[in-house]
């Protein structure tokens, strides 16, 4: 009878000791999603930055081609010319 006081209690300490695990693995679990969204964000805030400087890099390359610089100039002329297209259209729906 004793044995079986023993391994009755043996189970409970062992079941005892997995909730205790439980619970930690569920907090740790937390923490971490905590900390994912966090790095989400960050990774977004990142993102929108790098493509807010990719603009004003895009329009620093066209200002300087148009003021003379010979390395973008095509590309200059390109975006010149489809802004006048885009102008030219609307100025026709204007007029319909």
């Amino acid at each position: 009878m004793s044995e079986l006081v023993e391994i009755v209690d043996s189970l409970e300490n062992k079941v005892s000791k997995l909730l205790h695990r439980i619970g930690q693995l569920q907090q740790a679990k937390t923490e971490l999603e905590e900390e994912l969204i966090v790095v989400q964000q960050n990774h977004n805030s990142a993102k929108d930055s790098l493509r807010a400087w990719e603009e004003k890099y895009n329009s620093l390359k066209t200002a300087s081609a148009m003021l003379g610089s010979n390395t973008n100039k095509t590309e200059a002329k390109l975006k010149i010319n489809t802004l006048i297209r885009d102008l030219d259209h609307c100025i026709a729906q204007l007029s319909e």
